[in-house]
């Protein structure tokens, strides 16, 4: 900063900034409250339907989101600005006084150029002479360099904030300059740390890169210059070369049991910055993807992809680059294994390998593990993959089959989704325990959950969870039929069975309008759906059931969001209220039937599940599926009585929301603490060697559930039949019991126990 600028500064615009900053943080504040409480108020309890279901609902939410993020970033551009102006005034101050205690000793300050000399009076000394001269120089100097320090790191914070997007709003938030000035030279320090080489990484230096990256791993600023000022050949370059025991070899020896802490921390911080639209991030983005299909050294035998993919196992990375990231790394795949027709032998670990993932789940050398795990994190994503060709038909592949029936083969089109859930030779893996790695198929599930629902794999829906729309649901039919084609893709990785049972319970909609076959066309009143309905067969919804069934987590998953559903549709059709365009065009008598026999139906299917487990050669104990249950008490806490917990599909209501309120707090509230406390007595197991005996356990259940619903909905609207539901809703739950038992015997050749007769 010159001398001239700071000594005459008129700080008048700067204050009127500050001030006019300050007024727009109270504007913005009123209108985030006003988004808030009123527009997106608004279109979570609107009845959204079709179209405006998936994309209206979700602009009018994401909008009312901007207001948030727009309050939060002018709330650190008026901290840093305010801040700035405040050291500016303070070092003006400074340089004023120190001239001033200048002249006093016979000193004279004049500017310049952009700098300023100090002289000694001509005829009257300084006390000191030349040292009163160089002590003055200093401290004006200093003063100078601290506010030119001010005014660079307050241009390079605002500047980095603004551009950390394109559109819309950051909201990162910084509560003063010096905060947001930290972050940036944190960035450059951890930077330059791992730049390094492995050879020359101390420990020291390791535990500051891991506290550094702990402490800012969600600081946007923070990660966008780390990440660009590494750039994606040293990310890799760093993280090849501490696994490689060669060259990292003083680190390694006394911190390798914390390699999984830095391996989290590094990879919350770079997903962090794939968020930023800054030109160098973009370029970062890119460079990562050309990189994948490449060496990382010339020594050694890591791939981009095996590197990175392991950096990605945490965090939400940004949908883009994730897309990007795929295509390549799918089309790398297709290379490396002729289009699907042999193992990826390129992604098998060998034993002179590096250990690229820490976690101690699997070795990281396939990269699909990893990827897999970054798109459970990231639903968007994840749909769009799954969904995208892996092969067509015009391609050179070894997949057929006999499309129309006629006895000749011909060549399939796979998706990803196909290919990967079907068709692919998973690497083999081991644990740090030396054990068989399940981590790739795993990993897949839990991208699929994500794919299909909506959400982060893990997390249950809430409010904010968009209704299913048409890629979702498409993806959700292909599983469906494709566990239904050989249940044994399920069976034989069991461990994908609470992710594919948590699928299930948010698809409950469309898999009882599956069950229904109603010929009239009334199954879209009886079982309200918002968004895209998934197409699906009866029989393959029949099979999917009893697959689902044989997993405990599975069959927990799917039982208690079928009770909430049913508990909720009773509420719905038994409400008075309910708009006459709305309803279910039968009698309550007929109603309550309906809603009953589908969910006996998909209990007796589950049930038939439960059986083959306990029964069959798997050898489960019928208990493991009481405690199973029991465990779901903690995933609904804050789901029950809402409707959210059954996927927000069932959100097509009147009032806004299927089961939102009062009301529907009491029914499905009641008959989930009811089966919670079930499952705790561990009802299941006397009846556990016998196969009549587990049927007729699960029947009876199923029976006390349905009638309790509907005993507790009469009663909460005040209707005159209140004493007849109860047997409405045990003739349902015959009837849907039998027709399990019926459908299931279709699929015998599934099954190795005895399915009980209808």
């Amino acid at each position: 900063m010159d001398f001239e600028d700071l000594h005459s500064a008129k700080f008048k615009l700067l204050d009127d900034l500050v001030t006019d900053w300050s007024s727009m943080l109270t504007k913005l504040k009123t209108l985030e409250t006003d988004a808030k409480e009123g527009l997106q108020g608004k279109a979570l309890k609107a009845n959204w339907a079709g179209y405006n279901a998936t994309v209206s609902r979700e602009f009018i939410l994401k909008s009312a989101g901007e207001f948030g993020d727009a309050h939060t970033q002018a709330t650190s551009i008026h901290n840093i600005l305010r801040d700035t102006r405040d050291e500016l005034k303070t070092q003006q101050r400074l340089l004023k006084e120190a001239i001033d205690r200048g002249r006093g000793k016979n000193l004279t300050v004049t500017p310049n150029g952009g700098g300023f000399t100090v002289r000694e009076n001509p005829g009257k000394k300084a006390p000191n002479g030349q040292t009163d001269v160089d002590d003055l120089c200093r401290e004006l100097q200093g003063i100078l360099d601290t506010a030119t320090e001010s005014d660079t790191s307050a241009s390079e914070a605002l500047k980095a904030l603004v551009d950390l997007k394109d559109y819309g709003f950051s909201d990162a938030k910084y509560k003063d300059r010096d905060t947001a000035d930290a972050a940036l030279k944190e960035a450059e320090k951890l930077a330059a740390l791992a730049a390094k080489k492995p050879e020359d990484l101390t420990p020291a230096d390791f535990d500051a890169l891991n506290a550094g990256l702990k402490t800012y791993s969600g600081d946007e600023l923070f990660a966008e210059h780390f990440a660009t000022t590494l750039k994606a050949d040293g990310v890799l370059d760093f993280w090849a070369g501490i696994n490689d025991p060669r060259l990292a070899y003083q680190v390694g020896s006394e911190r390798v049991d914390q390699y999984d802490d830095l391996q989290k921390h590094l990879s919350l911080t770079l997903a962090t910055a794939t968020q930023a639209d800054t030109t160098e991030m973009w370029t970062w983005k890119g460079d990562m993807v050309r990189a994948g299909d490449q060496p990382v050294s010339k020594n050694g035998s890591s791939m981009g992809f095996q590197v990175m993919s392991n950096l990605m196992r945490w965090g939400d990375y940004d949908d883009q680059f994730l897309n990007s990231y795929g295509t390549k790394l799918i089309e790398t795949e297709k290379k490396l294994t002729d289009n699907g027709s042999h193992p990826p032998m390129a992604w098998q670990h060998m034993g002179m390998d590096p250990l690229l993932n820490r976690t101690g789940s699997d070795s990281g050398s396939d990269p699909m593990t990893g990827f897999m795990k970054a798109l459970s994190n990231s639903p968007d994503a994840a749909t769009d993959f799954f969904n995208a060709d892996f092969v067509t038909k015009d391609e050179d592949h070894d997949f057929e089959e006999d499309a129309d029936g006629n006895g000749k083969n011909e060549k399939r089109e796979l998706s990803n989704f196909d290919y990967l859930f079907e068709e692919r030779d998973w690497p083999e893996d081991r644990t740090d325990k030396g054990d068989d790695s399940i981590e790739g198929r795993n990993n897949m599930a839990l991208a699929l959950e994500a794919a299909t629902t909506g959400h982060p794999a893990g997390e249950m829906p809430n409010q904010y969870t968009e209704p299913h729309n048409e890629g979702q649901a498409r993806l959700m039919s292909d599983l469906v039929a494709s566990v239904s084609d050989d249940p044994k893709r399920l069976t034989d990785h069991a461990y994908m069975s609470d992710s594919v049972g948590q699928i299930t319970s948010e698809y409950l909609p469309d898999i009882n309008r599956a069950l229904a076959d109603d010929p009239h066309g009334n199954t879209d009143k009886l079982f309200p759906l918002a968004g895209t309905q998934a197409q699906l067969e009866h029989k393959d919804v029949t099979a999917l059931l009893v697959t689902v069934g044989q997993s405990p987590d599975g069959h927990a998953a799917v039982e208690v969001g079928q009770k909430a559903y049913m508990a909720g549709l009773m509420d719905y059709h038994l409400n008075p209220d309910l708009p006459a365009d709305q309803r279910y065009p039968h009698s309550p008598e007929e109603t309550v039937q309906a809603i009953a026999r589908r969910s006996g139906e998909v209990s007796g299917s589950l049930a038939i599940g439960m059986q083959e487990a306990v029964l069959g050669p798997a050898g489960k104990e019928a208990k493991e599926f009481s405690d199973s249950v029991a465990q779901q008490k903690n995933a609904w806490s804050g789901a029950i009585g809402t409707g959210i917990g059954v996927g927000v599909s069932f959100i097509a209501t009147p009032v806004g929301g299927a089961v939102a309120g009062g009301v529907a707090t009491t029914v499905s509230g009641m008959v989930l603490e009811h089966i919670f406390q079930q499952s705790e007595t561990d009802v299941l197991t006397e009846a556990s060697k016998d196969a009549g005996e587990l049927w007729e356990k699960n029947r009876d259940l199923s029976a006390e559930h349905s009638q309790m619903a509907a005993i507790d909905a009469a009663k909460a609207h005040g209707l005159p039949y209140e004493d007849q539901v109860a047997d409405w809703a045990l003739e349902g739950r015959d009837d849907g019991f039998n027709d399990a038992a019926t459908n299931a015997q279709r699929m015998a050749d599934h099954l190795t126990t005895e399915v009980p007769a209808a």
